[in-house]
């Protein structure tokens, strides 16, 4: 799948005039979305609007998700096709996961695909979800976990301020349930906030120094930052391309100490650093 996004865009499954627009928005990926952004009266014209999109979708340079509802697997599962990277997973917890994992393997050799084909990213928005995190992240499938704030907020009774502290440990646990499991680094929360760009980056930034590699949006206008935060900057990319050299250098004369241009020697921990800022550069390691 080459690099990993970096920016999910929501797009209503109900709004065909928005799904057709989604494609050339600039986001990494598109979330089709049959969950919250679509009324309960809505779901039946949602499926058959993303059933109708995606079977007819061709090559882009944005991957297709879709949003199904925790309690409408079966229905909403049935609008997959080739052109879907997999699903993304509300109320993520571990019984949930595995009768996705079931229902997905049945919609492969419905398709002829072989298994698995479709991945899940598993959004953590309940109090047992939370508390079963190190599981979900494990879940078969699993390519990366998510963060419901809201929903999260709704059900422990917080309150969360401006800066969102009050979900600071939830979203730690995410991270390190992440790295634990062996997966992808997660995807971080919407900003509600539409008309300041100034909050967006900040709040983004501060996802990205929380360990999150990525984070939806709720609307395009969002993309252009959050892809830029969470693209490591040539200066970013040229130090970290000069710390893989050193330690290479030092692994080909036999001495294994390296230093960087200021002296500092270089330790394992600096190096997967350096590497993980390449990676997200998408640019060769040595």
């Amino acid at each position: 799948m080459g690099r990993l996004a970096r920016s999910y865009l929501y797009v209503p499954g109900d709004r065909t005039d928005l799904l057709h627009k989604a494609p050339g928005r600039g986001a990494d990926a598109l979330v089709l979305d049959l969950e919250d952004a679509v009324t309960l009266s809505h779901k039946e014209q949602a499926r058959q609007a993303v059933a109708g999109f995606v079977a007819g979708a061709a090559p882009t340079t944005s991957r297709i998700w879709v949003r199904i509802n925790s309690d409408q697997v079966g229905a909403d599962l049935a609008v997959l096709s080739p052109a879907v990277d997999g699903v993304w997973v509300p109320k993520a917890e571990p019984a949930l996961l595995r009768a996705v994992d079931v229902a997905l393997g049945a919609v492969e050799r419905r398709l002829g695909l072989p298994d698995p084909t479709f991945q899940v990213v598993a959004l953590i928005e309940t109090a047992r979800g939370v508390l079963d995190v190190a599981q979900v992240a494990a879940a078969p499938r699993v390519l990366r976990l998510g963060i419901g704030e809201a929903d999260l907020a709704g059900e422990l009774g917080l309150q969360p301020g401006p800066e969102r502290a009050e979900l600071a440990a939830i979203r730690s646990q995410v991270v390190v349930a992440s790295a634990a499991a062996g997966i992808a680094a997660p995807v971080g929360p919407v900003e509600t906030t539409l008309r300041d760009p100034e909050r967006l980056e900040r709040t983004t930034r501060l996802l990205l120094r929380q360990g999150f590699r990525a984070r939806s949006a709720i609307h395009p206008g969002q993309l252009t930052v959050i892809n830029e935060v969470f693209t490591p900057t040539e200066a970013e990319v040229e130090s970290a391309r000069a710390v893989l050299d050193a330690m290479d250098r030092a692994e080909r004369d036999g001495s294994g100490v390296a230093t960087d241009a200021d002296g500092r020697l270089l330790d394992r921990a600096v190096v997967r650093t350096a590497a993980e800022v390449l990676r997200r550069a998408g640019a060769r390691t040595p």
